[in-house]
């Protein structure tokens, strides 16, 4: 593999030294860490991703190559990727292409050889921060210019979908998705609910929304600072009350930021698969999937109760809003429950739909 020599360089002044792999070239973002073993396609190509350097704390990332039917959008947002080492010989059935391969394709620069353990913990306990990869050693004035680096109009940059339909062969409901930067997921976990979808852009208003005569609406994740979006908050909140609504990523903060509440960015983040999620009404504690930078203030909103909390460092993972038939989550709802018939998330938001018939 490549021997090329380069850097990334912290907001803190701290250097880390590596060599290049996938695309070439130099590249600022938020440098933030995810926990996954696995799933770094789904990493890549997740809008929310936009803009920031991910580091993967699994030490061996690509043993299984690039596989495109697992991408979350139909292009990588993410715009770099730091890892310990980079498999050369990937081996798996399902398997195109390697990874490296798909991050030249797709324009993703990565670092391999790098102490991803050593770069997790500067994270871990002075937070996440922006950071600079390079071929050569950056200058003060350099390092110093890092701190003024801001990502905006995320939104605007991912979720520019036109409307689309998907159709379930069931059609138990029909659901609109509004779209913030959707995953393909998103939208293959509801199909499979038996649910047909009509998705609509990021610059829709509430009246649109609701002219389409849906069961329910979705709000989907999307990247970014959750405050930028103003004028969507605005109609989300003209659509709380008259139609049963599901709030995922992003569209839970937006929820509580039309009525009211606060978020807040958090230190680290919360990025991977194994994140434990603790339901204050049952006790039961969830494994779920989780990716972002930004959360709900705790009592903030007072419509609402906090329905899940992190069992880690205890923050606001879901709320309830039952005069306004809501339910918002921070968390990927299919990793809530053991199989799709008891998901404890879907039942819930499908109830409320029953309930409105």
């Amino acid at each position: 593999m490549n021997k090329k020599k380069v850097y990334v360089t912290l907001q803190n002044g701290r250097v880390f030294q590596g060599y290049q792999f996938g695309a070439e070239g130099s590249v600022t973002g938020e440098l933030v860490f995810s926990t996954g073993m696995v799933g770094y396609m789904e990493t890549l190509t997740d809008p929310v991703n936009l803009g920031q350097i991910v580091v993967q704390t699994f030490p061996l990332i690509g043993n299984y190559g690039s596989i495109r039917a697992d991408m979350e959008s139909d292009k990588a947002w993410a715009s770099a990727l730091i890892v310990r080492e980079c498999c050369e010989e990937p081996s798996n059935f399902r398997m195109e292409e390697t990874l490296e391969s798909f991050m030249k394709e797709e324009g993703v620069v990565g670092v391999y050889g790098i102490d991803t353990r050593a770069l997790t913990k500067v994270l871990r306990e002075e937070g996440s921060m922006v950071a600079r990869i390079t071929n050569k050693a950056l200058t003060e004035e350099e390092i110093a210019a890092l701190a003024s680096y801001t990502l905006s109009n995320a939104v605007a940059t991912v979720a520019n979908v036109k409307k689309g339909f998907f159709q379930s062969p069931e059609e138990k409901y029909t659901l609109a998705v509004w779209d913030f930067g959707c995953r393909n997921s998103t939208i293959t976990q509801f199909l499979e609910q038996g649910c047909s979808i009509i998705r609509m852009p990021s610059t829709s208003t509430a009246e649109e929304i609701l002219a389409l005569g849906t069961d329910g609406v979705i709000l989907s994740d999307g990247p970014g600072d959750p405050m930028e979006n103003q004028t969507a908050i605005a109609e989300v909140g003209k659509l709380l009350g008259k139609v049963p609504v599901l709030g995922l990523g992003l569209g839970h903060q937006m929820v509580a930021l039309a009525l009211g509440g606060k978020t807040q960015k958090q230190k680290c983040g919360h990025r991977g698969s194994n994140q434990p999620v603790k339901s204050l009404e049952s006790g039961k504690v969830y494994i779920s999937t989780q990716n972002h930078g930004y959360e709900v203030v705790k009592d903030s909103v007072p419509q609402g109760k906090v329905s899940f909390v992190n069992v880690n460092d205890g923050a606001c993972e879901g709320m309830e809003y039952a005069n306004l038939r809501a339910i918002t989550v921070q968390f990927d709802p299919s990793s809530c429950g053991i199989g799709h018939s008891e998901n404890v998330l879907y039942n819930q938001f499908f109830a409320m739909i029953e309930e409105g018939k």
